[in-house]
Order: structure tokens, then sequence, then C-alpha cells
């Protein structure tokens, strides 16, 4: 195991070679999930070998890294009868840590900032919880105590140090939107397990909870997902789940939520493979949940859906379900099959499994720190094993970018990306995607294209929903729906972006990327023709060379030129390229555009067509 994954709070079991002697001091009888940690590092013999030789029994005193000065994360020894002027300074301290998370921050009692692990006595700790929560409620944030552990410190009484996770309670809908996306073989359980998350109530065993995802007659009729169906599941400030068992409508989870996941429930057939490559592209998610049998293990599309979130970096963890159908070694060779895939050279993840709620809050935050960490929880979504664990780590986790890369995005000129087209009733013509850059409002005026000509249309934002709910301004990063009014949908299709007037964005035919080909059957040459991903850019293109050799075999790098059949793309350099044909897949990034401002039609001819 990696050192990474002992250097915070809850590896209880100190074995990191980071932070030498912090077993010996933590007290094993505290039922903290010290017991998952040995499970661990059991099935991993390697590691055992390795713990034995760098771990030393000391008397050391145990710590935490050193209190980083960005961040949301405070240590405090303690805070007992701060004076006025203090309490002030410490508000202002925690305003900055939960504008750091936006809106998420978490306190350790009793260590100091150096990251020494001193605790308090039981009267300390009421006090400083208490101070804590004054605090707290003058910044309009709620606390919830994650956990506490004792330290065993030279002395006779008891010492304890506590977790606390502090939220703002939001003003102005500004609540925090993380997304998830779910993937998985055919009939591993994911959409039964959204609707298991989100409606709040158990599955029967025959898939009635995820009767309300489906989209489609055709979707009900055969229990298999095709298209891309959008789930909520919202936390309030103290933590709480906040879902459609006590809220009837979206509007209302949104109203009560400080924190939204917002469940991309993604197709695991392959016939709708293409589907799903569209869902992880154009949606951007923050994380990738995939789902696994545990009776039938790996199996089908599972490794693929593993490979596409790895090739396009998204941080992923897995869900084993259906663990009320098989037995306990089943599940546990369902686990080891999935930490010997992850474990692999290619792959290069540390596999952590959760079975205990003190698990969950490590996984949580070592998985937003280090992408090779991978969380693995095994659950059922009909007799509701360990489901808690799961809603207690979609409840820590936080956002991947902090609140300087949002602001820095925030600052450049308006960019949305169209994923969805709509008409509604008495609306009019409805787009929806997400926001890139900038900021969008309504009213605001944006141009959108490229049509086939090249060419951009002026229009006019009307309303923005966010989560099926009313919002006046769109910030970077957030998805919505913008309706356009009686705009024409026929001008408008995926892969369109909606840009601010002042910028002059890049429109191609033909670009150049680095790529890799991960499998072809023969060779990759020019004229071979696949299917791009590039974000919300889905089209043929033809291959118009491979620089510096003839042809391309699996494995091998080369830069090509691509040139698109259908219309020119809004494209920028740097951007994530996939590609795919039948067997044939590969990935890259655009490292050259051609624009097309030769081909761009004057005002004539404009005006002639």
């Amino acid at each position: 195991m990696d050192a990474r994954v002992s250097d915070l709070f809850g590896s209880g079991n100190g074995h990191g070679s980071g932070s030498p002697g912090v077993a010996s001091n933590v007290k094993p009888g505290n039922g903290h999930g010290v017991a998952p940690k040995k499970a661990v590092a059991k099935n991993n013999k390697k590691s055992k070998a390795r713990y034995s030789r760098t771990f030393k029994p000391s008397n050391n005193t145990p710590y935490l890294p050193p209190e980083a000065e960005e961040g949301n994360i405070e240590y405090k020894l303690k805070l007992v009868n701060p004076t006025q002027y203090r309490f002030e300074h410490l508000a202002t301290q925690m305003k900055w840590r939960l504008q750091e998370g936006r809106g998420e921050a978490v306190y350790q009692i009793g260590v100091e900032d150096n990251g020494m692990l001193v605790g308090l006595s039981e009267e300390d700790m009421r006090a400083s919880l208490k101070t804590l929560h004054r605090l707290a409620e003058k910044v309009g944030a709620d606390i919830a105590v994650l956990r506490e552990r004792e330290v065993d410190y030279d002395s006779d009484e008891p010492r304890k140090i506590a977790e606390v996770l502090i939220r703002k309670v939001p003003d102005d809908q500004q609540f925090l939107d993380l997304r998830v996306a779910v993937l998985g073989n055919v009939d591993s359980g994911k959409s039964t397990l959204l609707g298991v998350l989100t409606q709040g109530e158990l599955d029967n065993g025959r898939g009635r909870a995820r009767l309300n995802l489906f989209r489609h007659l055709h979707e009900i009729q055969t229990g298999r997902t095709s298209s891309i169906s959008f789930e909520i599941l919202g936390f309030n400030s103290k933590g709480e789940v906040v879902n459609y068992s006590e809220s009837r409508t979206a509007e209302e989870i949104c109203e009560s939520a400080s924190k939204m996941i917002t469940f991309i429930d993604l197709a695991g057939h392959h016939k709708y493979l293409k589907t799903t490559i569209f869902g992880l592209t154009s949606y951007c998610p923050d994380f990738a949940m995939l789902v696994v049998s545990a009776n039938t293990g790996i199996a089908g599309t599972t490794r693929e859906h593993l490979g596409l979130a790895m090739a396009l970096k998204v941080p992923i963890f897995i869900v084993i379900s259906k663990v009320d159908l098989c037995t306990r070694a089943t599940v546990e060779r369902t686990v080891r099959q999935l930490e010997r895939v992850l474990k692999q050279p290619g792959c290069n993840k540390v596999p952590l499994v959760v079975g205990s709620t003190d698990d969950a809050v490590t996984a949580a935050q070592q998985f937003a720190q280090s992408p090779n960490i991978t969380p693995i929880f095994t659950l059922s979504s009909v007799s509701g094993e360990s489901l808690d664990l799961l809603k207690v780590f979609f409840n820590i986790i936080p956002p991947l970018s902090n609140s300087k890369e949002q602001e820095e995005l925030m600052q450049q000129l308006t960019e949305f990306q169209v994923d969805e087209i709509y008409t509604v009733p008495e609306v009019g013509t409805v787009v929806g995607g997400t926001l890139y850059s900038g900021i969008c409002r309504e009213g605001d005026h944006l141009v959108v294209g490229p049509t086939d000509s090249g060419q951009f249309h002026k229009l006019t934002i009307g309303s923005i929903q966010r989560n099926r709910s009313a919002c006046r301004v769109l910030r970077a990063g957030q998805a919505a729906t913008l309706a356009l009014g009686n705009f024409d949908r026929s001008l408008l299709r995926k892969g369109m972006v909606m840009v601010s007037p002042e910028m002059d964005p890049t429109i191609c035919w033909m670009f150049e990327a680095e790529i890799v080909l991960l499998f072809h059957a023969k060779t990759f040459h020019k004229g071979f023709q696949v299917t791009v991903h590039i974000g919300n850019v889905r089209q043929t293109a033809t291959v118009e060379a491979v620089y510096g050799k003839e042809e391309l075999r699996t494995g091998e790098k080369a830069v090509v030129l691509f040139k698109f059949i259908k219309h020119p793309e809004y494209l920028k350099v740097g951007a994530k390229v996939l590609f795919r044909e039948g067997v044939t897949k590969g990935i890259g990034h655009v490292t050259k555009l051609q624009p097309i401002a030769q081909y761009r039609p004057s005002q004539s001819e404009d005006e002639e067509a």
C-alpha cells in the first residue's frame, strides 16, 4: 500500500511508512475500523512483509501531516472559552476554510498545527465542540461529528481527538453539486441501486426500484438502460439524506439540500457503448462509480468501462452489488478478483475495502486526495446491507476543484456545451448541458454554433433550471437546462457550444492529435474512419495522415491528422480525444487545430443563401 494511504487521520493502524508510530498510540479496542485495514493487509502478503520492515513500535507521539494553509482542513488543539477577539478571529478562519472547500470544511479537534495528535480530556472536548457549534452558528453553518478516537498519550485519563464536518447552510440555492457517472456491466444493478438511493425504498428483488429511472417503454420492458438519465440525492447541512422519500419534487430536495450528488445513469450493454462514452466525455463527471455484481464478478463491459474511466482520468470507486444473492465466500472471491485487476501495472490502484463507518470517512478523504485510492463497497439493494456506508461516503466526499480554480474559470468568457435538446410545450426550445467557463444569467445574449458552414447564430437566454428547480445565475462547472424561447430547434445539434459574442471560437474541419492505439485487429492507416469523442463532440472522422509512420499497430503512439466528415466542430488544444470503430480503440489529446477562417462564407454569400 502507498504511503499516502496512511498519511491521513483515519488510517488508524498507522502502518504507513509516512507516519512511524501512529499504531502504538491508538488504542486497538475502540472499534474504529482497524480490523478492515488488517483484512486488506491480509489479502496483500507483500504489503504485510513491507509493513513489518518499516514499522517499528515506538513511544513517539502520533501525528498527522502538518496543517496546510490552503484547503478546507483545519487543526485545532482546543477551543475552550475563547475571548471575544479570539472568537471573531476563529469565525473569520472558519469562513476561509468553508470558502476553500466550497461550503464544506473538516476540523480536527485535539490536534496541533504540526499534526501532533495530543488529544483532549472529556471536559475540554465538550467545551471545544460547544465553541465550534457557536462559531458555526455565527457563520451560518451546521456541524456534525464524523468520529471520535482515543489516543494513548502517556497519561492516566483517556484523551480523545474528534473529526468534525462543518457545512454551510445554502443561501441563494448555492448548493455543492457533485456529478457521479454510474458504470458497470449490463444487469449489474446500476439503475436499481440508484432507485434505492434516490427514492429511499429498498428493492423487492425484481427491479421495482429502477422503474422510476427509465425514460423509454422499451427500457421498462427489457429492464435495460439505453439512454442517459439523471437522478439526484441531497444531503442537508447536518449530513442527513434528503431524497424523494420525504420530498415530493426535485425543487423540494434542492431547497433543503446543501450538497447534491447528481448521478448520471449510463448504459451497461455493449450495444449502447457510444451513449456511455458520450455520458463520460460530455457531462464532465467528478467521479465514476463502477457497479459489479457479486455473483458474476468482472464480466462483459466491466473492464472496458474501467478502462474508459481511467483513460479519461475520472477518479473511480467500486460498488459490489447483490451480496444478498450469494455466500460470503463468493463475495470475497469477487473482491479478490477486483483487487487483482486494480493492482495490475496498467491500473496501479490501491484497493481499500470499506467495512465500517470509520472506513467510509477515511475512504472519502483519501479518495479525494490521491487518485490511486479505490474504495470498494459491498452492499445489497434488496436487504439494504452496508447501504449506509455508501451514503456516509457520498456525504463526506469533497469536490475535486477548490474555490480558487472555480473563481478562475468564472473570470473567463462564457462557454456552454450543448448535450441535450428538447422542445417543451409553452416554453419552446430548451438545451441541456454544462457551463464550462464564465457565468450565465437570464437575459444574456450568446451565440450558438458551429453550423454546417461554420457559422454562429445569435440567441437570448430565457430561464435557467438546475436539477429541475429555477436558478438565476449559472456558474462555471455547473450543469443546467436553458430555455431559448422560440429559437429554431432545427439549427441546434448535440456537440454545439454557446459562447459569448466577444469570444473568437476556433472552428475546424481538420485537427492533429497525439494518440495511442489501445487495441486494433489489423493496422491503422491513412483513410481509416473512426468515431471521435472530444468533450461533447461526437462525429465520424477520417484519418488524413499518420506522421512519421505508414501504419499503426496496437500499443503504438503517433501524431495523426483527422478530418471530420459531416460538419466542422469547435475544439480546443489539449482536449482529450477518445476514438473507436468496432474493436478499434484509442486515446490521446488534441495538439494542433487547422481553423477554417478561409472557409467562412462572406456576408454576400450569406444573403444569396
